[in-house]
């Protein structure tokens, strides 16, 4: 029966009281998933599918079902006795579940007359969503979500493998060593193949950055996940530029990022003034290049507008990329299928680099995530 938010609170409320009184752990956490399971099924007047949808958002573990279903007994029939349906319709979400629920936009819930569709909880989250958002679109609540969505994003990378061998089950060379010694357990007898493999480390990545004017709209989000990479992974070296380079992985390290980008922005005394591309990857080689060394993976996040001289921009690119084992070039507006490299600065560039990949969206910087994970362990 269509019920209050505060009924549909209350009765769920007393079935997670009586699971308590049986030993089984619920908390709010648990609770929301109930509303939310009940709101997400189809028909939730059914009570067969409202036990099923109860008993898989509040046993977390096999013995709590036995002690689900004598409580379900008892509350569905103290329900009946009482005169309420223990299975609602749609249930209505009270105050504090919705706000807990994610939004979206639904058109057919738009009253006759409304300018604007109406926002309306979701069963599912609204990650989906950020993943294909143009960062330039990004509000406060966006920028936030996403934090928590890079840092996922922001552990893989490319590796190489040493010299140093470890132990593997599918390496390819027989470790004698441990073949031997495993070979005492059976009188001498070695009947079990002990192998070994090249182990594997993390490839030194370079991130460097354009904060110009231009790239005012993704500077913030780029320098974010630069930030989330630093933080999680080993031999990652930050760099941003405008119209010199600025070295910023001391002031991105920290698991706080908002504290970690605000230091990165009072160092950048030139972002959002002009371009010189080819000047600030000529200063990377100059000083930086015993830092960055040999076999690592530079990521440009440029959109290639550049003011400077574009041949001092194709000498700079061809001296890196000589010391690199891939330079790829992230640019926001290589979203766009009509896009081609045809300012002065990407003719220059694109010679001399590996990739050229949209870097506007959660999903492109995925996309590049899982390219440095399957081609980057080395040669």
């Amino acid at each position: 029966m269509p019920g209050t938010g505060s009924a549909v609170s209350d009765r769920l409320g007393a079935l997670c009281t009586l699971l308590r009184e049986r030993g089984v752990r619920v908390g709010t956490g648990e609770l929301i998933a109930a509303h939310r399971a009940l709101h997400a099924l189809p028909d939730p007047g059914d009570a067969a599918l409202a036990r099923i949808a109860l008993r898989a958002t509040l046993c977390s573990a096999r013995d709590h079902l036995e002690a689900f279903d004598a409580a379900w007994l008892e509350w569905h029939h103290g329900a009946l006795d009482a005169g309420v349906d223990a299975s609602p319709d749609r249930p209505e979400l009270d105050e504090a579940m919705r706000a807990l629920l994610p939004r979206t936009l639904v058109p057919a819930a738009t009253a006759p007359g409304d300018a604007e569709p109406a926002a309306v909880p979701a069963a599912w989250s609204e990650a989906e969503l950020l993943l294909d958002r143009d960062f330039a679109g990004y509000d406060e609540r966006d920028r936030a979500a996403a934090l928590a969505l890079l840092r996922r994003s922001s552990t893989l990378g490319p590796r190489r493998q040493t010299r140093r061998s470890v132990p593997s089950r599918h390496g390819r060379r027989i470790d004698l060593r441990a073949t031997m010694r495993a070979s005492w357990r059976t009188g001498g007898e070695p009947f079990e193949l002990r192998r070994s493999g090249h182990r594997l480390e993390p490839r030194p990545l370079v991130l460097v950055a354009d904060v110009s004017g231009s790239m005012a709209p993704y500077a913030l989000m780029l320098l974010a996940y630069m930030q989330a990479t630093v933080t999680a992974r080993r031999r990652v070296e930050a760099f941003a530029f405008a119209t010199r380079l600025t070295r910023i992985t001391h002031e991105l390290r920290g698991r706080d990022p908002e504290a970690a980008l605000r230091r990165a922005d009072a160092a950048l005394h030139d972002a959002r003034g002009g371009t010189r591309i080819g000047e600030a990857i000529g200063a990377l080689n100059r000083e930086y290049g015993r830092l960055i060394g040999r076999g690592s993976v530079v990521i440009l996040l440029s959109d290639g507008w550049d003011r400077g001289d574009p041949e001092l921009l194709g000498r700079e690119l061809a001296r890196l990329r000589r010391c690199a084992r891939g330079l790829i070039w992230l640019n926001p507006l290589a979203a766009d299928p009509r896009w081609e490299p045809l300012t002065r600065g990407m003719l220059a560039a694109s010679p001399h680099l590996d990739r050229i990949l949209p870097g506007n969206n959660l999903r492109s910087l995925g996309a590049l995530a899982d390219l440095l994970e399957l081609d980057g362990a080395g040669r």
